[in-house]
């Protein structure tokens, strides 16, 4: 039983960009959103936020790599990437 695993990217309030992976991106996000201690300490204080970018990865180890990749990248790039300018099948060939 294969899992498919999703990167996504969040925009906060603060105009930040924060990048994780799921199998579950809309659950993720509900986490990230609520008052619990499942959501990302960052996001915690950078309120509202708004899901603006997810794609299907593959496998988890794949996953973990583009994320790594994708967090490093200026936020310009990012936003290339959200845009649709930049292909993330590119950043995949780079960790591969």
């Amino acid at each position: 039983m294969d899992v498919e695993w999703y990167l996504y990217i969040i925009i906060c309030g603060d105009k930040s960009l924060y990048t994780g992976i799921s199998t579950d991106v809309a659950r993720r996000f509900k986490e990230h959103n609520g008052k619990n201690k499942r959501g990302a300490k960052y996001l915690r204080s950078r309120k509202p936020l708004t899901l603006i970018f997810q794609t299907k990865i593959g496998s988890r180890s794949l996953a973990l790599k583009v994320e790594r990749k994708v967090k490093k990248l200026p936020k310009a790039k990012k936003e290339m990437l959200m845009m649709g300018c930049m292909d993330i099948k590119t950043i995949i060939k780079k960790v591969l």
